[in-house]
């Protein structure tokens, strides 16, 4: 809490874009306008929280269309208000559709932050809006207008575009950036481990529809493929394993290789960030160059590496005057069909799976319909006429995991609370009419938006103070019931927090799912890469095999250590699995998929046009057929060993050693990277199993 606490109330000046926070405040200004000069101030709210709404839709991290953000919750907060309005008489009713509604809603985040928390705020217009109309006619305006002020932000993202493909460049160039980070600090550790996030991320930005592709600029086509490109061939420059010892001239050609890409990718990104043509400084070209007596690593992998990386520093010089015409054509079919006609059928099949008690996601939705119910109905027990205000702050604080729910939810809590007193206080101070209030409202709402990437804390209490002023244009009489507001708030915090603790969503004893799931990913990329090495024929599938393994891998990864951040916060152990423990298999996987890394680098497909350049000097890759059968007992040992992790028993690499030996005694080719990195994969994997050594018996859940 006390991390949460300092992150809530951390303010990035780098975050801050004053453009679109104007944006987003113009679009609840217009309609706030609009509504009240031609209706009531009961209007003018509606229509103001659903563009208020939506221009928190746009201002996620997605890498879908602005306006469809915009329009999308816009069209979800109408239909949950209008229900909502329809059923409010009837108190019975009007709880089952809350429930039904919060259900859903927690449901949402099956497919990520974005739908969750605009689900979120659904349930809260149900709460609030329902208040203000009268008849069913009344309702149906209010709903309309709610919609309306969705559309008047996704019309002024149209008109006025601020940093087109922003979300898109950002993290490309974030991927970019990466890689060049990570070329620096093989410098000072050649073993160090790549943060696969941002390739991750720039991946997801890639995916595009067939009509965004034909808009995209050109300089956001290709560089993803030429960073994962660099990142393979830095890793084997900088790995002792291509034979440049760690003291001497080889280790500091080596490392002037490694600043000079450095600075090219550093380059390249802050190019592709603010859209310009790159500028490559000379003294790194100069440095990532064959020298006239020829280059000084000595015969091997880390040669190879080295003629590579001045390849590809070639091809992001070129890329510089000219697009780099290389697509991601899985990325665009993936999202066809999600956006096609099949959006139904793909969203289903996610919910689906997620329809299990062990789900976090599923474990969250009934605890938000159940707790939304108690809220209400506890709301409805008091005797203040605003006790929707409990069921409200449930909603703001409920999240599906642990850290987000105690120690942001808290957070969250405190500048709810800040927000209401401050708007409280400017409110029994200067006794606004109508328009001062409209106007208070923007300047919260400004600021909301202003800071919205920064700190949580300092956006709750700007949330706070907007619904404050908000409402006190339709004439309620916040000034004097301020402190009710905060007692109900509170209240509903208080709830959330118990909530969680009746029925919580560990992820803890999710751990040892993680691992073993990691753990098949490096064990079946490690079989890939190696059975991609003993193939002399190699062709355009065996590339993609290689890369998808890769991309499993990742995956995989990510989730291990999302879940471990999570676990590190709560307050419960993972059975028979220490943080030690836990730790050094995180270390062994690590560089098992290193050295598979390595191997891939070094095969006959990644090495391109360039591998049988004039002053290479190298002789073809020479296969070793014995790297297929290994391959074949490490591929067929990779899932059983990741069920036994799972199940907390000991896994079994006896075959796997067992042909290892046998290759290692029948191998023509003893000093072969690809033996030398099997006998790498093979020690991790035995580490793994060290470090996670259960009982004979299955563990429970």
């Amino acid at each position: 809490m006390r991390d949460a606490g300092r992150a809530g109330l951390r303010v990035e000046r780098a975050s801050l874009n004053p453009l679109l926070a104007l944006r987003g405040a113009a679009g609840v200004a217009v309609i706030l306008a609009l509504t009240l000069w031609w209706g009531t101030p009961g209007l003018a709210v509606s229509s103001a929280f659903g563009a208020f709404a939506s221009g928190i839709a746009t201002f996620q991290r997605s890498f879908h269309p602005r306006p469809a953000l915009a329009l999308a919750a816009a069209l979800g907060l109408s239909v949950s208000a209008f229900l909502g309005y329809v059923l409010a008489g009837n108190l019975p009713a009007f709880l089952c559709l809350l429930a039904l509604w919060a259900f859903g809603a927690g449901m949402a985040w099956t497919f990520g932050a974005v739908p969750g928390v605009v689900g979120a705020f659904t349930v809260a217009m149900m709460l609030v809006v329902v208040t203000l109309p009268a008849t069913v006619w009344e309702a149906a305006q209010h709903a309309s207008l709610i919609a309306l002020g969705g559309v008047v932000q996704a019309g002024l993202i149209v008109i006025f575009p601020v940093r087109r493909w922003g979300a898109q460049r950002d993290a490309l160039a974030d991927a970019l950036a990466g890689v060049a980070d990570f070329a620096r600090q093989l410098r000072e550790e050649p073993t160090l481990p790549f943060d696969p996030e941002p390739l991750m991320w720039a991946r997801t930005a890639a995916r595009l529809t067939p009509g965004q592709a034909r808009r995209r600029p050109a300089q956001l086509s290709g560089y993803r493929t030429l960073a994962e490109r660099f990142r393979a061939v830095l890793a084997a420059l900088a790995d002792p394993l291509g034979g440049v010892p760690d003291y001497g001239p080889e280790r500091e050609r080596v490392r002037d290789l490694l600043r000079a890409a450095g600075t090219v990718l550093d380059a390249v990104a802050r190019a592709v960030r603010r859209g310009e043509t790159p500028t490559v400084p000379a003294s790194a070209l100069e440095v990532l160059r064959v020298p006239a007596d020829g280059p000084v690593l000595p015969p091997g992998p880390a040669r190879k590496a080295a003629l590579r990386l001045i390849a590809l520093t070639e091809e992001a010089v070129d890329a510089a005057g000219g697009p780099l015409e290389v697509t991601d054509r899985g990325g665009e079919h993936w999202v066809r069909d999600r956006l096609g006609p099949g959006v139904v059928r793909v969203a289903a099949r996610a919910v689906r799976r997620e329809l299990r008690l062990d789900s976090p996601v599923f474990r969250h939705a009934l605890r938000l319909a159940a707790v939304i119910v108690a809220g209400g109905l506890l709301g409805q027990a008091l005797p203040s006429e605003h006790g929707y205000w409990i069921a409200l702050t449930i909603v703001t604080v409920l999240r599906p995991d642990f850290t987000d729910t105690v120690g942001r939810g808290a957070a969250r809590l405190v500048g709810t609370v800040v927000g209401v007193a401050t708007a409280g206080l400017v409110l029994a101070l200067s006794h606004p009419g109508v328009y001062l209030a409209a106007g208070w409202s923007l300047l919260s709402v400004f600021l909301l938006y202003l800071l919205i990437r920064t700190g949580f804390t300092v956006v709750s209490a700007c949330a706070g103070a907007y619904v404050v002023f908000l409402l006190g244009i339709a004439g309620q009489d916040w000034a004097q019931t301020v402190p009710e507001r905060i007692e109900l708030t509170l209240v509903g915090g208080l709830l959330a927090l118990v909530s969680y603790a009746l029925f919580p969503s560990w992820e803890t004893p999710r751990l040892r799912v993680r691992l073993g799931d990691w753990l098949a990913a490096v064990a079946t990329y490690a079989a890939t890469v190696l059975t991609d090495y003993a193939d002399p024929n190699p062709n355009p599938k065996t590339e993609q095999r290689a890369r998808q393994a890769l991309l499993d891998v990742r995956a995989a990864r990510m989730e291990w250590e999302q879940t471990t951040d999570r676990a590190a916060a709560e307050p419960v152990r993972a059975r028979g699995l220490s943080r030690r423990a836990a730790a050094d298999a995180h270390d062994s996987l690590i560089t098992a998929g290193r050295a598979a890394s390595l191997l891939e680098s070094q095969l006959a497909h990644h090495a391109g046009s360039f591998a049988l350049s004039e002053h290479s000097g190298e002789s073809a890759m020479a296969h070793d057929p014995g790297a297929e059968q290994f391959a074949r007992v490490l591929l067929a040992a990779a899932e059983p060993a990741a069920q036994a992790v799972r199940e907390g028993r000991t896994p079994d690499w006896t075959e796997v050693q067992e042909s290892l030996g046998e290759w290692r005694d029948n191998t023509e080719l003893p000093d072969s990277i690809a033996l030398r990195v099997a006998e790498l994969v093979t020690d991790s994997f035995v580490e793994v199993a060290t470090a996670t050594r259960g009982r004979s018996s299955p563990a429970p859940e």
